[in-house]
């Protein structure tokens, strides 16, 4: 039987989720509102709020977003996404498999949503050159977004969640992750090349159009341009080392911010506005309502249940938390289920189970499932919000049916990859 308290805490989570999916007002706002509940109401105390916020994963989300700010004044994307475009000679089919190669890896350092805001306008504008439909490029390029940010631990916020409270490490999620995340970009790349090869035809003339474009001249501020070259690399071995040196990733992006922001000469206000606070109030507000749950006892009770399900067999608790993860964060935002699903894992933790492949489940579920519809992942809103402004409609029902069996796809892979590792 349900405490009041437990009832309270259930009802308001389910209430921000519902706010969430409808989008009637926005997500921060919706997370904030539940937060405030609980605290007025008194389920939580301040204080418990506060301790509720994994402030490690604020403070990366923050310092990258204020690093890749100041890094794309530079002109460095452009300028990589010109040069690609040149080394494929103009051809559309290369071209889509190089802008995927680097959407993934540029989602793999960086935050998705900030390279496909960077990506896309680049692949319309050559499109427009073309004179070719752009749509199975941005399709292409927001399914990689999602499996590229899966590879590492600051490639997508589930990762970055699950690093800070289960303590794994950058290289840890590239010996698991990235192994499966190339063979899943190599077998997307066949699949696509089936669905759309027949359609990826240009005319000689806009090919020469393309040739024609200087990638030079794409940056902007070329001091700027090679500082944030080394930076990127400087960055990126300090993620890869930072469990050696015993480092929070948070002190590494914050400390990559700031050092961007001082040798650039550049206004920290021009960083500042880097952050997408919608993203940060978000995250505060929803720490604290799953930290309501937490504080109730229901996160446990979620916990034992699951645990009882499943006869306490880690390896079907590892595929149905895979599946679980999967269906749900592509029907929802996955931050919330994944910040649901942290302390759930961390008390079959403080049981005796062995929960070392249940965080890799995890991730993999909740970083893939992302790519189901349309409202699984932000940067397939942002990309398809780019794409209909330009006149190119991507719809909930025009992307799901491409994409939700992809993504089934992605997700048994993954299980037999799981399966074979532990």
């Amino acid at each position: 039987m349900l405490s009041a308290a437990q009832t309270i805490s259930i009802v308001v989570f389910v209430a921000v989720m519902a706010l969430v999916v409808s989008e009637k007002i926005h997500r921060a706002l919706a997370a904030l509102l539940g937060a405030v509940v609980l605290l007025v109401i008194g389920i939580i105390d301040f204080n418990a709020g506060m301790e509720s916020i994994d402030f490690n994963t604020l403070g990366v989300l923050c310092g990258m977003m204020m690093f890749v700010a100041i890094v794309k004044e530079s002109g460095l994307f452009e300028f990589v996404a010109i040069k690609s475009a040149k080394a494929c000679k103009g051809n559309p089919w290369l071209i889509m498999i190089a802008f995927a190669v680097i959407t993934a890896v540029f989602s793999a350092f960086l935050d998705n949503v900030t390279t496909v805001l960077l990506i896309g306008p680049m692949t319309i504008m050559l499109c427009k050159t073309l004179d070719i439909n752009p749509v199975p490029f941005l399709l292409v390029e927001i399914m990689m977004s999602n499996v590229g940010g899966t590879a590492t631990l600051i490639g997508d916020p589930p990762n970055i969640m699950i690093g800070s409270e289960a303590g794994l490490s950058f290289a840890q999620f590239i010996m698991v992750n990235a192994p499966i995340v190339v063979v899943i970009m190599v077998v997307l790349l066949v699949i696509f090349r089936f669905m759309y090869g027949r359609h990826l035809s240009v005319d000689e003339k806009n090919r020469l159009n393309i040739m024609e474009l200087s990638a030079e001249d794409a940056i902007i501020d070329k001091a700027l341009f090679h500082k944030s070259v080394v930076m990127i690399v400087l960055v990126a071995i300090a993620f890869m080392l930072h469990g050696v040196f015993n480092l929070e990733t948070s002190v590494i992006a914050l400390t990559a911010a700031a050092v961007i922001i001082l040798i650039s000469g550049r206004d920290i206000e021009v960083a500042i506005e880097g952050i997408e606070w919608g993203t940060i109030g978000f995250f505060l507000g929803l720490f604290m309502v799953v930290g309501g749950m937490e504080h109730t006892g229901v996160i446990e009770m979620l916990g034992n249940a699951i645990v009882d399900a499943t006869g306490g067999n880690v390896v079907l608790m590892m595929i149905v938390i895979l599946w679980a993860s999967a269906i749900l964060s592509s029907i929802l935002d996955n931050i919330p289920f994944i910040a649901t699903m942290i302390p759930i894992i961390m008390v079959m933790e403080a049981s005796g189970i062995d929960v070392y492949p249940l965080w890799w489940a995890l991730s993999l579920g909740a970083c893939l499932g992302g790519n189901g519809t349309l409202v699984g992942a932000s940067a397939n809103v942002v990309l398809s919000g780019i794409a209909n402004k330009e006149g190119y409609n991507i719809t909930f029902m025009s992307f799901t049916k491409v994409a939700f069996p992809l993504m089934l796809v992605t997700v048994a892979l993954s299980t037999i990859y799981l399966l074979i590792l532990f």
